[in-house]
């Protein structure tokens, strides 16, 4: 006991590794795995974790047999550097292991709860407990552990991040703002929100000249590295110092770290022939996905951009209500074995015309026209753009133009989104994988499909459909790492539908440290957050798929999982609000429905819950409570419970 109160271990995981026991002393655990173990173990939050995925993590080039030895005696290690109380916590059988970590404090999850809280404090002490990365100085060589190292020190640089942004707010204290906006500016030079904070600094104190200087700086690194202008709002506030004005308040872009934006809108179809809409818009999703693995660049997602289609509107208009500051037109003709791709790129700020040009060629070579877009929009946003990062983003997705075409086909038949357009798109995945066996994007495609039917209840054999799910999503982890469209889908489908929660949401974030862009990876993202008993965490992923697709035509399933997770975080009227305004858009989705009723008579309103119970019973007449988990993965126990307490309130039979 120390002051009244039990002392606890405090495990170090930012920066140089350190656990520190109750007693005051340090652990003697100096094996770069062990170390790794139980970084592992502890950021799981007890969740048990299979011995077979443990030891493929740090011992995947031994046999089965030795990775399984070598787990066993790095967990005898572990519990002999513990103390007595955490030894206890370390629990094992013969096919997981897991680790109780409610006695010891571990800065990485602190930082993450700090943020959640969002108070200046709270950020504040975040920004201070992430003093470097993740287990800095551990060096394992094997992929399956540098694949996890990487995805969690994404995930706790964007957490450190955020907090800095947090503490650029007007109207925190000038010191605040000053230390927030130079560690931001250390840890990315090129970030404008933070310069602009950071001039505003001097501004309040009078020093225009250090204020300038900063401008000037940024204005050279921009030109240097990217080959671009200042922002116009950065322009702006220079425009105010050099005339002695005041200087306008600092305002937060549309995508929180400055960058350049663009919509890429749906292209004409000239080939005289209706039925080749689904060849455009596949050459259109196909350039959206090379340039949104670009990271210096924010791009709107296809279904947000492709709202536009056949409305007549001005561009400038178009850019202000998706908040973008380029937008890419144009139009596809495929004739025999010709295709001709035209494009022009607009500056919404102007409406000036900064391209515009014509890409000839074969069907064989459809992959390197895609490629001479994206390349030229590139070029025009940013010259001096090192084109090494276009390089890394061209590919070849399968190497069968008839594959690709049944790909293309299958994706128009699930943007339809009716039972029978599921089953056709399944038909053209099922081609395309007969195809191409290796055909990453299809295996994820179709296992897409089949979320698609659970959540909308068009199962037809759930046994089956389960197991080919896995397979699917399984076959994604083996040939599609570098597939973040492959990844997504196949981890949402893998979490949803086969309730594997950790292996999809592994894959999901593998697809966003690819594809920082993908609307709907950040979607899926917070769905499995979701369901992982992460609520806040859920709505922050939420609310980036809906920046990356504000007019999305499935935006109710965004407003759906922002009312579950509100659900599960006890905030029933606000769950209330986002189901009602979900079925305001799509009256009929099962979801919002689930979510209404649970809400509404949690809350305490019985007439409205019984109505949404109704309406409920008559699109999913099979509903019951004991068939709740097999619906929602729910994890944590507590979580599935409130549910059913408000549906069972609501009236939903046992």
């Amino acid at each position: 006991m120390v002051g009244g109160q039990m002392a606890v271990a405090e495990l170090k995981l930012l920066g140089v590794f350190e656990l520190r026991l109750s007693d005051g002393r340090l652990a003697e655990l100096p094996g770069q795995k062990d170390r790794a173990l139980l970084a592992i173990l502890v950021l799981a939050k007890g969740a048990p974790q299979s011995r077979d995925k443990l030891a493929g993590l740090l011992w995947s080039d031994r046999g089965d047999p030795q990775a399984r030895d070598s787990l066993k005696h790095a967990l005898t290690r572990l519990r002999q550097s513990l103390d007595e109380t955490l030894s206890n916590a370390l629990v094992a059988d013969r096919q997981s292991v897991r680790l109780d970590s409610g006695g010891l404090v571990v800065d990485a999850v602190q930082l993450e709860q700090l943020v959640k809280t969002g108070t200046p404090q709270a950020l504040e002490q975040a920004s201070a407990l992430a003093a470097g990365d993740l287990l800095d100085g551990v060096s394992i060589r094997d992929a399956g552990f540098e694949e996890w190292l990487g995805t969690q020190r994404q995930r706790l640089r964007r957490l450190h991040e955020d907090a800095l942004t947090g503490l650029l707010a007007p109207g925190l204290p000038i010191e605040t703002r000053e230390r927030a906006a130079r560690r931001l500016i250390a840890l990315d030079p090129l970030r404008e929100a933070a310069t602009r904070a950071l001039m505003q600094v001097h501004l309040e104190r009078g020093e225009t000249a250090q204020a300038m200087k900063l401008f000037e700086t940024l204005k050279d690194r921009l030109h240097a590295e990217l080959g671009v202008k200042p922002e116009p709002e950065t322009m702006r506030f220079q425009e105010t110092l050099r005339q002695g004005r005041a200087a306008p308040a600092v305002a937060s872009p549309a995508d929180p770290s400055g960058k350049p934006s663009i919509a890429v809108l749906p292209f004409q179809n000239l080939s005289g022939d209706p039925e080749q809409e689904y060849f455009a818009d596949g050459m259109v999703e196909e350039i959206i996905t090379a340039l949104s693995r670009l990271r210096w660049l924010f791009v709107i997602a296809r279904n947000s951009s492709f709202t536009y289609r056949n409305r007549a509107m001005d561009v400038r208009q178009i850019g202000r209500e998706l908040g973008v500051r380029y937008i890419l037109e144009g139009s596809v003709r495929k004739a025999a074995n010709r295709v001709r791709i035209t494009g022009q790129l607009l500056d919404v700020s102007t409406g000036a015309h900064l391209w515009a040009e014509r890409f000839d060629g074969t069907l064989e070579e459809v992959f390197d026209l895609q490629d001479q877009v994206a390349t030229k929009v590139v070029g025009a946003i940013a010259p001096k753009l090192e084109q090494a990062e276009i390089e890394r983003a061209k590919r070849k997705p399968t190497e069968s133009l008839d594959a690709y075409d049944h790909f293309l086909r299958g994706l128009a038949c699930v943007y339809r989104w009716t039972k029978q357009s599921m089953e056709e798109a399944l038909q053209h995945f099922r081609k395309a994988i007969e195809l191409d066996p290796d055909y990453a994007s299809a295996y994820g495609m179709a296992a897409r499909c089949y979320s698609a039917r659970k959540v909308s209840g068009w199962m037809e054999d759930n046994a089956r459909e389960t197991a080919e799910v896995a397979r699917l999503a399984k076959k994604v982890a083996q040939i599609g790492r570098d597939d973040a469209v492959a990844l997504y889908t196949a981890g949402m489908a893998l979490a949803y539908y086969v309730g594997e929660l950790d292996d999809g949401a592994a894959m999901i974030e593998r697809a966003l440290a690819l594809n920082p862009n993908a609307a709907w990876a950040w979607l899926f993202s917070g769905w499995t957050k979701v369901w992982q008993g992460d609520p806040e965490h859920a709505l922050d992923c939420i609310a980036r798929a809906a920046a990356l697709s504000p007019q999305d035509p499935q935006f109710f399933n965004m407003r759906t999982a922002t009312a579950w997770a509100h659900l599960l975080a006890g905030r029933y009227g606000e769950a209330q609000k986002a189901a009602q305004a979900a079925l305001g858009e799509q009256p009929d989705y099962v979801n919002a429905l689930y979510a209404l009723a649970a809400s509404s008579a949690l809350a305490g309103q019985t007439a409205l819950a019984r109505d949404a119970m109704a309406r409920l019973r008559q699109f999913d007449p099979g509903a019951r409570i004991g068939l709740l988990l097999q619906r929602y993965p729910v994890r944590r126990p507590e979580d599935l419970a409130k549910v059913a307490d408000g549906l069972r309130r609501a009236g939903m039979p046992e």
